[in-house]
């Protein structure tokens, strides 16, 4: 039995005043991250999903919105599916600010492995596999679509090709609105596939290559 588990990445936030948002309420998407949510779905029509799960987050809900209503489904809430935690959270942390040269941040950012600024990435792997593993079932003999966020997206498919945790955030394959893509035959992964169905409008987004935002 083949089954398809899509993990989203939400689509572009509305954040003027470019904060690491993290999990704060009240972070929606753009007049453009609604139009990279409706072409996502429009990527996804005609294909075989009979189950949506996303983080709680309103971006992510808001993403998955249209992509729920192309197949007449409910989405559903995964909180394993949320952001990664962050010290950062509610600051502006850009390069150029200061805030990474503040000697008062440098205990919080000692360690660039666990890391030490945030959620570890073990920890952030093993929920987002048994978020995924979750939709896998759900749709079993279809395809499931899962909304999250870019890091954990991130970490999620290093741990599942075999991969150290650790990385370059500026080498992160997860545009906004990209869909990564884990075949499984059976239980069996059998691949993982990456696109961007709202490439031709990343050009628009000051946040596209950014992994602020998450």
């Amino acid at each position: 039995m083949n089954t398809i588990v899509h993990v989203v990445r939400h689509g572009e936030v509305f954040n003027p005043q470019k904060v690491l948002y993290g999990r704060l309420p009240g972070y929606k998407l753009s007049e453009l991250g609604v139009q990279m949510a409706k072409a996502v779905a429009q990527y996804f029509s005609g294909r075989d999903v009979t189950y949506v799960v996303a983080s709680p987050l309103e971006r992510a809900q808001q993403t998955a919105e249209p992509i729920a209503a192309e197949f007449g489904l409910e989405i559903a809430s995964d909180e394993r599916l949320l952001e990664s935690i962050n010290m950062f959270e509610g600051r502006t942390v850009g390069v150029g600010d200061g805030a990474l040269r503040d000697p008062r941040n440098w205990w919080t950012i000692r360690d660039p492995f666990t890391p030490s600024w945030g959620e570890p990435y073990r920890v952030v792997a093993d929920r987002m596999t048994a978020a995924v593993l979750a939709a896998r079932d759900a749709a079993a003999g279809h395809e499931a679509v899962a909304v999250s966020h870019q890091l954990p997206i991130w970490i999620l498919r290093r741990w599942m090709e075999r991969k150290r945790l650790w990385h370059d955030p500026r080498r992160r394959q997860c545009s906004l609105a990209s869909v990564t893509s884990f075949h499984f035959e059976g239980e069996t992964l059998a691949g993982v596939g990456y696109t961007e169905p709202a490439g031709h409008l990343l050009g628009l987004s000051q946040d596209a290559f950014k992994a602020k935002g998450a």
